[in-house]
């Protein structure tokens, strides 16, 4: 991060608010003591302001705080560009849709680091939050999952950058390959927004799109993966390696393990897929025959939500890790015949889900992506008996 002043006070103006000062860098409780003591009242979101109404009010007030900033040590610095928050507003409110917007403050630049864990982004909001100083952001939320982030373009003295924040069900975002990149805005609200609606969201949703489905695709591939090789064990009676197995009696356990492990990425497909499967058309694309593969991924969705339900509840309660892991296998069990439907028929699926990313037609003259899931599908097995649920 480059080097800040350790005592900054930064000034900008509000229509509401009149003069607004944030207090930033690392003695920043000594820039607040010089605004409080130069009379500035400290306004929702945690900026400090004082109303332009009076003219000889003002100049007095300004010379206070020349006065105090100068006995704690603290830079006085003015902004070219009005107060961040207003702006935040003024771009919530010309977003399709219902937005609001939410200043949060960075006194301290070692607060950047709470961004920059939570943001899902691939071009210049992650640098300036990693290496500039960002005294401030907007976080511009629609209640239905989509959260921006809004700062000022470092080292410009007018503009913005605007990105976005990871969904809640995502924690690995650093350098993850859909992340979508931040764009430049420019200082007037309208084309600001315009720029946000036509360019910036939808590529989000396509980014979006293709993490949830890149999720569920290496979620089945794990799964797959240890699935094979059970079968294989079973068929067999030898071990991967060729070593024959002691006692056919170890196939339970091992059963009971591989849905310990099975359940965990299994979650992922309950999770993500439901909402790319809505955005399938199959009738739309030149796989027609593939809806009734659909109709069985959802049906098996359908019959294990009780068994997800039944975790979430129980995820926040226990805390025996012999417990959880039991609690696992019972889940992965229970859930096999889904586990098996969705190997079955995951080529079906992630073709229609390519063919359903938002943002535009279905591409049909373009090479179809190479399909991660296209091999044959698995052997069926037995139903679990109630014994093993």
């Amino acid at each position: 991060m480059s080097p800040a002043p350790p005592t900054q006070i930064i000034l900008s103006t509000s229509r509401a608010n009149g003069l607004v000062a944030v207090p930033y860098g690392e003695e920043h409780l000594r820039a607040a003591h010089a605004l409080e003591e130069a009379g500035f009242q400290r306004i929702p979101g945690g900026a400090f302001a004082v109303p332009l109404t009076d003219g000889a009010a003002t100049r007095q007030m300004a010379s206070a705080l020349v006065h105090r900033a100068h006995e704690h040590g603290a830079n006085i610095t003015t902004s070219p560009r009005p107060f961040l928050g207003d702006f935040g507003e003024d771009l919530a409110a010309r977003l399709p849709g219902t937005w609001s917007a939410r200043l949060e403050l960075h006194y301290n630049p070692l607060v950047q680091k709470d961004l920059s864990g939570s943001l899902w982004d691939s071009g210049d909001l992650l640098q300036a939050v990693l290496h500039e100083p960002v005294p401030a952001a907007v976080v511009l939320t629609n209640g239905a999952g989509t959260e921006l982030a809004l700062i000022e373009r470092p080292g410009h003295g007018s503009g913005y950058l605007l990105g976005a924040f990871a969904t809640e069900e995502f924690e690995d975002n650093w350098e993850e390959p859909n992340a979508p990149r931040s764009i430049a805005l420019p200082g007037e609200p309208d084309l600001a927004a315009s720029a946000v609606t036509t360019t910036f969201l939808p590529t989000y949703s396509r980014a979006l799109h293709h993490r949830r489905l890149d999720t569920v695709l290496r979620a089945l591939e794990r799964i797959r993966a240890e699935y094979e090789t059970l079968q294989t064990i079973k068929a067999s009676g030898h071990y991967s390696d060729g070593v024959p197995l002691a006692d056919a009696r170890m196939i339970p356990e091992m059963e009971r393990t591989f849905a310990d492990y099975a359940w965990l990425s299994f979650r992922d497909v309950l999770e993500h897929a439901p909402v790319l499967l809505s955005r399938c058309r199959p009738a739309a694309t030149p796989w027609p025959h593939d809806a009734t593969a659909l109709d069985r991924l959802r049906a098996a969705l359908t019959d294990s939500q009780g068994t997800r339900n039944e975790d979430k509840e129980l995820h926040a309660t226990l805390f025996s890790f012999d417990g959880w892991k039991q609690a696992r296998s019972r889940f992965g069990l229970a859930t096999l015949p889904a586990i098996e439907t969705w190997l079955t028929d995951s080529e079906a699926f992630e073709r229609q889900a390519r063919a359903a990313v938002p943002g535009g037609p279905v591409a049909l003259s373009a090479p179809s992506p190479r399909l991660l899931t296209a091999r044959p599908a698995p052997p069926a097995v037995p139903r679990p008996s109630a014994a093993h649920r």
